[in-house]
Protein backbone atom coordinates (compact mmCIF):
# COMPACT_ATOMS: atom_id res chain seq x y z
CA UNK A 1 0.00 0.00 0.00
CA UNK A 2 2.50 2.45 0.83
CA UNK A 3 5.04 1.64 -2.03
CA UNK A 4 1.68 2.65 -4.60
CA UNK A 5 0.93 6.15 -2.69
CA UNK A 6 4.44 6.86 -2.78
CA UNK A 7 4.88 6.22 -6.52
CA UNK A 8 1.49 7.79 -7.35
CA UNK A 9 2.97 11.00 -5.01
CA UNK A 10 6.07 10.91 -7.03
CA UNK A 11 4.14 10.81 -10.64
CA UNK A 12 2.41 13.88 -9.62
CA UNK A 13 5.89 15.61 -8.39
CA UNK A 14 6.79 14.99 -12.01
CA UNK A 15 9.41 12.29 -10.32
CA UNK A 16 10.35 8.95 -11.94
CA UNK A 17 10.40 6.71 -8.69
CA UNK A 18 13.19 4.25 -8.28
CA UNK A 19 12.51 0.61 -8.99
CA UNK A 20 12.26 -1.72 -5.68
CA UNK A 21 15.44 -3.20 -5.07
CA UNK A 22 16.41 -6.52 -3.11
CA UNK A 23 17.28 -4.77 -0.13
CA UNK A 24 16.43 -6.91 2.61
CA UNK A 25 14.45 -5.51 4.97
CA UNK A 26 16.40 -5.80 8.06
CA UNK A 27 19.87 -3.12 7.71
CA UNK A 28 22.44 -2.72 10.16
CA UNK A 29 20.90 1.00 11.63
CA UNK A 30 23.75 3.36 10.48
CA UNK A 31 24.76 6.51 12.90
CA UNK A 32 23.73 9.69 11.04
CA UNK A 33 25.15 13.39 11.27
CA UNK A 34 23.35 15.95 9.40
CA UNK A 35 25.25 19.36 9.28
CA UNK A 36 23.37 22.46 8.17
CA UNK A 37 25.11 25.82 7.69
CA UNK A 38 23.55 29.14 7.49
CA UNK A 39 23.54 31.00 4.57
CA UNK A 40 26.18 28.75 2.88
CA UNK A 41 25.88 29.33 -1.39
CA UNK A 42 26.41 26.41 -3.62
CA UNK A 43 29.81 27.43 -4.60
CA UNK A 44 31.54 28.65 -1.42
CA UNK A 45 32.94 25.13 -1.49
CA UNK A 46 36.69 24.42 -2.67
CA UNK A 47 35.26 21.00 -4.17
CA UNK A 48 32.86 23.55 -6.26
CA UNK A 49 35.49 24.88 -8.11
CA UNK A 50 36.34 27.65 -5.72
CA UNK A 51 39.99 28.51 -5.87
CA UNK A 52 39.76 30.98 -2.95
CA UNK A 53 38.25 29.04 -0.59
CA UNK A 54 39.99 26.53 2.04
CA UNK A 55 37.58 24.05 3.20
CA UNK A 56 39.55 21.02 3.33
CA UNK A 57 37.29 18.57 5.43
CA UNK A 58 34.14 19.39 3.41
CA UNK A 59 36.10 18.94 0.04
CA UNK A 60 37.12 15.27 1.24
CA UNK A 61 33.42 14.69 2.26
CA UNK A 62 32.69 15.42 -1.91
CA UNK A 63 36.04 13.64 -3.01
CA UNK A 64 34.90 10.34 -0.85
CA UNK A 65 31.21 10.59 -0.99
CA UNK A 66 28.26 11.71 -3.37
CA UNK A 67 28.88 15.66 -4.38
CA UNK A 68 25.18 16.98 -5.42
CA UNK A 69 26.16 19.72 -8.26
CA UNK A 70 23.06 21.34 -8.54
CA UNK A 71 21.08 20.92 -5.20
CA UNK A 72 18.69 23.74 -4.56
CA UNK A 73 16.36 25.23 -1.64
CA UNK A 74 12.60 25.04 -2.76
CA UNK A 75 12.33 28.15 -0.52
CA UNK A 76 15.35 30.66 -0.56
CA UNK A 77 14.73 31.93 3.22
CA UNK A 78 16.07 30.36 6.29
CA UNK A 79 12.89 29.97 8.23
CA UNK A 80 10.76 28.57 5.27
CA UNK A 81 13.63 26.33 4.36
CA UNK A 82 14.77 24.48 7.89
CA UNK A 83 11.08 23.81 7.52
CA UNK A 84 11.22 22.09 4.09
CA UNK A 85 14.26 20.14 5.65
CA UNK A 86 12.43 18.87 8.86
CA UNK A 87 9.24 17.98 7.32
CA UNK A 88 10.34 16.84 3.59
CA UNK A 89 7.12 19.46 2.45
CA UNK A 90 6.91 22.51 0.57
CA UNK A 91 6.09 25.99 1.84
CA UNK A 92 3.15 25.90 0.60
CA UNK A 93 2.09 22.85 2.14
CA UNK A 94 3.30 23.51 5.65
CA UNK A 95 2.65 27.18 5.66
CA UNK A 96 5.79 28.25 7.65
CA UNK A 97 7.78 31.55 7.48
CA UNK A 98 8.47 33.86 9.61
CA UNK A 99 5.95 35.91 10.61
CA UNK A 100 3.12 32.81 10.56
CA UNK A 101 3.27 31.80 14.35
CA UNK A 102 4.67 28.23 15.70
CA UNK A 103 5.07 25.08 12.58
CA UNK A 104 1.92 23.47 13.16
CA UNK A 105 1.66 20.53 15.48
CA UNK A 106 0.63 17.98 13.00
CA UNK A 107 3.76 18.77 10.81
CA UNK A 108 5.83 18.81 13.20
CA UNK A 109 5.03 15.28 13.93
CA UNK A 110 5.77 13.89 10.62
CA UNK A 111 9.00 15.54 11.35
CA UNK A 112 12.46 13.37 10.73
CA UNK A 113 13.28 13.74 14.00
CA UNK A 114 10.44 12.61 15.51
CA UNK A 115 9.96 9.70 13.62
CA UNK A 116 13.68 8.54 13.99
CA UNK A 117 13.02 8.72 17.77
CA UNK A 118 9.62 7.03 17.14
CA UNK A 119 11.69 4.13 15.16
CA UNK A 120 14.51 3.15 18.06
CA UNK A 121 17.29 6.04 17.48
CA UNK A 122 18.33 8.40 19.69
CA UNK A 123 18.28 11.81 18.52
CA UNK A 124 20.26 15.30 19.00
CA UNK A 125 20.25 18.74 17.85
CA UNK A 126 22.89 21.79 18.85
CA UNK A 127 23.05 25.15 17.21
CA UNK A 128 20.13 26.93 15.79
CA UNK A 129 16.86 25.89 15.08
CA UNK A 130 15.29 28.07 12.78
CA UNK A 131 11.44 27.54 13.14
CA UNK A 132 9.07 28.67 16.36
CA UNK A 133 8.04 25.66 18.03
CA UNK A 134 8.05 26.31 21.52
CA UNK A 135 8.65 22.78 22.50
CA UNK A 136 11.51 22.04 20.35
CA UNK A 137 14.16 20.61 22.45
CA UNK A 138 11.50 18.18 23.53
CA UNK A 139 11.18 16.30 20.26
CA UNK A 140 15.03 15.40 20.66
CA UNK A 141 16.57 13.04 23.56
CA UNK A 142 19.66 15.56 23.43
CA UNK A 143 19.23 19.20 22.92
CA UNK A 144 20.46 22.80 22.93
CA UNK A 145 19.36 25.23 20.49
CA UNK A 146 20.88 28.43 20.47
CA UNK A 147 21.80 31.27 17.54
CA UNK A 148 23.55 34.77 17.89
CA UNK A 149 22.56 36.94 20.43
CA UNK A 150 21.66 40.65 19.50
CA UNK A 151 24.09 41.77 21.68
CA UNK A 152 26.93 39.73 21.84
CA UNK A 153 26.99 38.09 18.01
CA UNK A 154 28.60 34.92 17.60
CA UNK A 155 30.34 35.14 21.14
CA UNK A 156 27.87 34.65 24.05
CA UNK A 157 28.61 30.41 24.80
CA UNK A 158 30.70 29.40 27.71
CA UNK A 159 33.32 26.27 27.88
CA UNK A 160 34.57 26.47 31.86
CA UNK A 161 35.86 30.53 31.97
CA UNK A 162 36.09 31.15 28.50
CA UNK A 163 33.68 32.95 26.06
CA UNK A 164 33.44 31.23 22.66
CA UNK A 165 32.26 31.48 19.30
CA UNK A 166 29.28 29.64 18.38
CA UNK A 167 31.52 27.55 15.46
CA UNK A 168 33.78 25.64 17.83
CA UNK A 169 30.69 26.00 20.67
CA UNK A 170 28.52 23.66 18.24
CA UNK A 171 31.97 21.28 17.35
CA UNK A 172 32.25 21.17 21.24
CA UNK A 173 28.80 19.65 21.78
CA UNK A 174 29.00 17.45 19.18
CA UNK A 175 32.19 16.25 20.17
CA UNK A 176 31.19 15.63 23.67
CA UNK A 177 27.90 13.98 22.33
CA UNK A 178 29.57 11.60 20.16
CA UNK A 179 32.08 10.46 23.28
CA UNK A 180 29.41 9.54 25.15
CA UNK A 181 27.18 8.24 23.44
CA UNK A 182 26.64 3.84 23.59
CA UNK A 183 28.39 2.61 20.77
CA UNK A 184 24.83 -0.63 20.91
CA UNK A 185 22.64 2.84 20.05
CA UNK A 186 22.17 4.03 16.63
CA UNK A 187 21.98 7.68 16.95
CA UNK A 188 20.55 10.82 14.68
CA UNK A 189 22.62 14.25 15.41
CA UNK A 190 21.58 17.18 13.78
CA UNK A 191 23.97 20.28 13.45
CA UNK A 192 22.99 23.58 12.83
CA UNK A 193 26.06 26.18 12.60
CA UNK A 194 24.88 29.76 12.73
CA UNK A 195 27.88 30.69 10.14
CA UNK A 196 28.36 32.03 7.92
CA UNK A 197 25.35 33.99 8.31
CA UNK A 198 26.15 37.69 9.05
CA UNK A 199 25.37 39.48 12.45
CA UNK A 200 23.18 41.96 10.69
CA UNK A 201 22.84 44.43 13.74
CA UNK A 202 26.70 44.45 13.96
CA UNK A 203 29.14 47.20 11.95
CA UNK A 204 31.40 44.41 11.39
CA UNK A 205 29.03 41.78 10.00
CA UNK A 206 30.99 38.67 10.43
CA UNK A 207 32.91 37.53 13.23
CA UNK A 208 36.06 34.72 13.55
CA UNK A 209 38.46 33.72 15.81
CA UNK A 210 41.97 34.17 15.35
CA UNK A 211 42.81 31.41 13.76
CA UNK A 212 41.03 31.70 10.76
CA UNK A 213 41.98 35.45 10.89
CA UNK A 214 45.02 34.36 9.63
CA UNK A 215 43.42 32.88 5.97
CA UNK A 216 42.59 34.36 3.24
CA UNK A 217 45.08 37.48 4.35
CA UNK A 218 47.15 37.51 1.17
CA UNK A 219 44.90 37.28 -1.43
CA UNK A 220 42.04 39.63 -3.25
CA UNK A 221 38.85 38.21 -4.28
CA UNK A 222 37.75 39.02 -7.71
CA UNK A 223 35.02 41.35 -8.38
CA UNK A 224 31.22 39.84 -8.06
CA UNK A 225 29.97 39.13 -11.80
CA UNK A 226 27.09 41.39 -12.72
CA UNK A 227 28.27 43.99 -10.85
CA UNK A 228 27.71 46.71 -13.35
CA UNK A 229 25.04 49.37 -12.72
CA UNK A 230 22.82 48.56 -15.63
CA UNK A 231 22.18 44.68 -13.75
CA UNK A 232 21.16 46.40 -10.57
CA UNK A 233 18.61 48.80 -12.89
CA UNK A 234 17.24 45.91 -14.98
CA UNK A 235 15.37 44.77 -11.26
CA UNK A 236 11.81 45.74 -10.03
CA UNK A 237 12.07 48.83 -8.17
CA UNK A 238 10.95 47.16 -5.43
CA UNK A 239 14.08 44.98 -5.46
CA UNK A 240 15.86 47.49 -5.46
CA UNK A 241 14.57 49.48 -2.59
CA UNK A 242 14.55 46.48 -0.78
CA UNK A 243 16.51 44.45 1.57
CA UNK A 244 18.43 42.58 -0.86
CA UNK A 245 20.35 46.59 -1.32
CA UNK A 246 20.28 47.70 1.88
CA UNK A 247 22.36 44.43 2.99
CA UNK A 248 25.20 45.35 -0.26
CA UNK A 249 25.53 48.50 1.09
CA UNK A 250 25.95 46.97 4.71
CA UNK A 251 28.76 44.50 2.99
CA UNK A 252 30.18 45.22 -0.71
CA UNK A 253 29.40 48.99 -1.78
CA UNK A 254 32.58 50.22 -1.69
CA UNK A 255 36.13 47.76 -3.09
CA UNK A 256 37.32 47.69 0.91
CA UNK A 257 33.70 46.41 2.58
CA UNK A 258 33.55 43.36 -0.03
CA UNK A 259 37.21 42.13 0.59
CA UNK A 260 36.19 42.31 3.91
CA UNK A 261 33.31 40.69 3.66
CA UNK A 262 34.30 37.94 1.20
CA UNK A 263 37.21 37.13 3.83
CA UNK A 264 34.80 36.87 6.88
CA UNK A 265 32.24 35.07 5.29
CA UNK A 266 35.30 32.31 4.07
CA UNK A 267 36.71 32.32 7.20
CA UNK A 268 33.40 32.01 8.94
CA UNK A 269 33.02 28.64 6.21
CA UNK A 270 36.48 27.80 7.04
CA UNK A 271 35.87 27.34 11.09
CA UNK A 272 32.47 24.92 10.12
CA UNK A 273 35.19 22.95 7.87
CA UNK A 274 37.89 22.71 10.95
CA UNK A 275 34.80 21.46 13.27
CA UNK A 276 33.72 18.87 10.69
CA UNK A 277 37.29 17.76 10.82
CA UNK A 278 37.43 17.40 15.03
CA UNK A 279 34.33 15.66 14.55
CA UNK A 280 35.68 12.58 12.46
CA UNK A 281 38.34 12.46 14.44
CA UNK A 282 36.03 11.63 17.14
CA UNK A 283 33.91 8.97 15.29
CA UNK A 284 37.30 7.40 14.11
CA UNK A 285 38.72 7.48 17.79
CA UNK A 286 35.45 5.82 19.10
CA UNK A 287 35.31 3.15 16.66
CA UNK A 288 32.53 3.97 14.98
CA UNK A 289 33.36 6.25 11.48
CA UNK A 290 32.25 3.08 9.67
CA UNK A 291 29.12 2.94 9.84
CA UNK A 292 28.38 6.47 10.28
CA UNK A 293 26.57 8.59 7.30
CA UNK A 294 27.54 11.93 7.13
CA UNK A 295 25.29 14.32 4.90
CA UNK A 296 26.18 18.05 4.69
CA UNK A 297 24.08 20.99 3.66
CA UNK A 298 23.27 24.61 3.30
CA UNK A 299 20.12 26.28 4.44
CA UNK A 300 19.64 28.69 1.46
CA UNK A 301 21.88 31.03 -1.20
CA UNK A 302 23.67 33.95 -0.99
CA UNK A 303 23.99 36.87 -3.19
CA UNK A 304 27.85 37.95 -3.16
CA UNK A 305 27.42 41.53 -4.54
CA UNK A 306 26.25 39.78 -7.46
CA UNK A 307 23.53 42.79 -9.47
CA UNK A 308 24.62 45.37 -6.54
CA UNK A 309 22.77 42.81 -3.77
CA UNK A 310 23.05 40.83 -0.76
CA UNK A 311 21.15 38.22 1.17
CA UNK A 312 18.52 35.47 -0.26
CA UNK A 313 15.09 35.32 -1.18
CA UNK A 314 14.88 36.20 -5.03
CA UNK A 315 14.46 33.16 -7.38
CA UNK A 316 17.79 33.43 -8.92
CA UNK A 317 20.22 30.75 -9.13
CA UNK A 318 22.70 32.55 -6.17
CA UNK A 319 20.31 32.49 -3.84
CA UNK A 320 18.79 29.32 -4.51
CA UNK A 321 21.47 27.03 -4.83
CA UNK A 322 23.50 25.32 -2.23
CA UNK A 323 25.97 23.06 -1.22
CA UNK A 324 24.72 19.06 -0.46
CA UNK A 325 26.96 15.77 0.36
CA UNK A 326 26.50 12.29 1.25
CA UNK A 327 29.01 10.85 2.59
CA UNK A 328 28.29 6.86 3.59
CA UNK A 329 31.15 4.68 4.58
CA UNK A 330 29.07 1.42 3.73
CA UNK A 331 29.34 2.09 0.18
CA UNK A 332 32.84 2.83 -1.20
CA UNK A 333 31.54 4.92 -4.14
CA UNK A 334 32.17 8.56 -5.13
CA UNK A 335 30.12 10.35 -7.97
CA UNK A 336 29.14 13.96 -9.04
CA UNK A 337 25.35 13.89 -9.35
CA UNK A 338 23.92 16.24 -11.92
CA UNK A 339 20.22 15.92 -11.28
CA UNK A 340 18.11 18.96 -9.95
CA UNK A 341 18.07 17.53 -6.11
CA UNK A 342 16.15 19.59 -3.26
CA UNK A 343 16.22 20.52 0.59
CA UNK A 344 13.11 18.67 0.97
CA UNK A 345 14.87 15.32 -0.12
CA UNK A 346 16.77 15.41 3.28
CA UNK A 347 13.99 14.16 5.76
CA UNK A 348 12.75 11.11 3.41
CA UNK A 349 16.82 10.14 2.54
CA UNK A 350 17.42 10.20 6.58
CA UNK A 351 14.34 8.05 6.99
CA UNK A 352 15.27 6.01 4.59
CA UNK A 353 19.14 5.74 5.79
CA UNK A 354 17.68 4.10 9.21
CA UNK A 355 14.85 1.52 7.41
CA UNK A 356 11.87 4.15 8.76
CA UNK A 357 9.08 4.22 6.32
CA UNK A 358 9.25 7.80 4.32
CA UNK A 359 4.96 9.30 5.01
CA UNK A 360 3.29 9.11 1.55
CA UNK A 361 2.50 12.95 2.33
CA UNK A 362 6.34 13.74 1.86
CA UNK A 363 6.95 15.66 -1.19
CA UNK A 364 10.62 14.65 -1.22
CA UNK A 365 12.51 11.75 -2.60
CA UNK A 366 15.21 9.69 -0.88
CA UNK A 367 19.10 10.63 -2.28
CA UNK A 368 19.90 7.05 -0.99
CA UNK A 369 18.95 6.01 -4.94
CA UNK A 370 22.43 7.71 -6.46
CA UNK A 371 24.71 5.49 -4.78
CA UNK A 372 23.40 2.31 -3.51
CA UNK A 373 23.61 -0.56 -5.78
CA UNK A 374 20.55 -1.94 -7.74
CA UNK A 375 18.65 1.53 -7.48
CA UNK A 376 17.40 3.88 -10.31
CA UNK A 377 17.98 7.47 -9.58
CA UNK A 378 15.22 9.90 -9.65
CA UNK A 379 14.79 12.57 -12.15
CA UNK A 380 12.62 15.68 -11.90
CA UNK A 381 11.05 17.30 -14.95
CA UNK A 382 10.49 20.62 -13.26
CA UNK A 383 11.05 22.26 -9.66
CA UNK A 384 8.40 24.71 -7.57
CA UNK A 385 10.55 27.50 -6.37
CA UNK A 386 8.29 29.98 -3.72
CA UNK A 387 8.92 32.75 -1.48
CA UNK A 388 6.09 33.39 0.07
CA UNK A 389 6.59 36.16 3.06
CA UNK A 390 4.24 39.21 2.38
CA UNK A 391 7.22 41.63 3.61
CA UNK A 392 7.27 44.71 1.14
CA UNK A 393 11.12 44.96 1.14
CA UNK A 394 11.27 41.50 0.28
CA UNK A 395 9.03 40.81 -2.75
CA UNK A 396 7.33 37.51 -2.43
CA UNK A 397 7.96 35.37 -5.62
CA UNK A 398 7.28 31.77 -6.90
CA UNK A 399 8.18 30.08 -10.12
CA UNK A 400 9.06 26.79 -12.24
CA UNK A 401 13.38 25.43 -12.93
CA UNK A 402 13.67 22.97 -15.48
CA UNK A 403 17.39 21.99 -16.67
CA UNK A 404 16.60 23.91 -19.43
CA UNK A 405 14.60 26.68 -18.24
CA UNK A 406 13.90 29.14 -15.44
CA UNK A 407 10.05 30.98 -15.24
CA UNK A 408 9.45 32.99 -12.46
CA UNK A 409 6.65 35.99 -11.20
CA UNK A 410 6.63 38.35 -8.51
CA UNK A 411 3.10 37.68 -6.60
CA UNK A 412 2.18 41.23 -4.76
CA UNK A 413 4.00 43.66 -6.90
CA UNK A 414 3.51 45.03 -10.60
CA UNK A 415 6.96 43.52 -12.54
CA UNK A 416 7.01 41.79 -15.31
CA UNK A 417 7.42 37.51 -15.08
CA UNK A 418 11.13 36.84 -15.89
CA UNK A 419 12.21 33.99 -18.30
CA UNK A 420 16.06 32.52 -18.71
CA UNK A 421 17.08 29.51 -20.94
CA UNK A 422 19.85 28.21 -18.33
CA UNK A 423 21.84 26.27 -20.31
CA UNK A 424 22.34 29.44 -22.98
CA UNK A 425 22.34 31.91 -20.14
CA UNK A 426 23.27 30.23 -16.87
CA UNK A 427 24.16 34.31 -15.34
CA UNK A 428 20.21 35.02 -15.96
CA UNK A 429 20.82 37.84 -17.75
CA UNK A 430 18.67 37.83 -21.05
CA UNK A 431 15.05 37.60 -20.08
CA UNK A 432 12.54 36.34 -23.00
CA UNK A 433 9.41 36.94 -21.38
CA UNK A 434 8.46 39.59 -23.78
CA UNK A 435 10.09 38.10 -26.92
CA UNK A 436 7.42 36.60 -29.16
CA UNK A 437 9.65 33.31 -30.40
CA UNK A 438 9.21 31.80 -26.68
CA UNK A 439 5.75 32.48 -25.27
CA UNK A 440 4.94 28.85 -25.76
CA UNK A 441 7.33 27.98 -23.36
CA UNK A 442 6.48 31.00 -20.82
CA UNK A 443 3.04 29.29 -21.44
CA UNK A 444 3.95 25.90 -20.24
CA UNK A 445 5.91 27.01 -17.63
CA UNK A 446 3.25 29.32 -16.23
CA UNK A 447 0.66 26.58 -16.41
CA UNK A 448 3.23 24.29 -14.81
CA UNK A 449 3.53 26.77 -11.83
CA UNK A 450 0.01 27.12 -11.28
CA UNK A 451 -0.37 23.60 -11.09
CA UNK A 452 2.57 23.10 -8.54
CA UNK A 453 0.98 25.63 -6.29
CA UNK A 454 -2.75 24.00 -6.53
CA UNK A 455 -1.12 20.93 -5.79
CA UNK A 456 1.02 21.54 -2.98
CA UNK A 457 -1.95 23.76 -1.64
CA UNK A 458 -3.97 21.25 -1.55
CA UNK A 459 -2.03 18.75 -0.01
CA UNK A 460 -2.29 20.88 3.48
CA UNK A 461 -2.75 18.22 6.56
CA UNK A 462 -6.75 18.75 7.44
CA UNK A 463 -7.54 19.37 10.86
Amino acid sequence: MYRKLYVSACILLGVIPAKASDKTEKRDKPNIIFILTDDQRWDALGYAGNKDIHTPEMDRLATDGIYFRNAFVTTPISAASRASILTGLYERTHGYTFGTGNLPDEYMEISYPVLLRQQGYQTAFFGKFGVEYPQAESIFDTAEIYDRDNDKGYYFKTIGKDTVHLTPYTGYLAQQYISGIPTDTPFCLSLSFSAPHAHDPAPEQYFWGEEAGKLYRDITIPAPLLAEDHYFQALPQEVRDGFNRVRWTWRYDTPEKYQYSLKGYYRMISEVDHEIGNIRRVLEEKGIAENTIIIFMGDNGYFLGERQLAGKWLMYENSLRVPLIIYDPRYRIHRDVEEAVLNIDIAPTLLDIASVKIPAIYQGISLCNYYQPEQETPRRNAILFEHLWDLPAIPSSEGVRTNEWKYFRYRFIDAPEELYNLKNDPLEIKNLATDPGYQKVLSDLRNQCDHFIKQYKDNRIKK
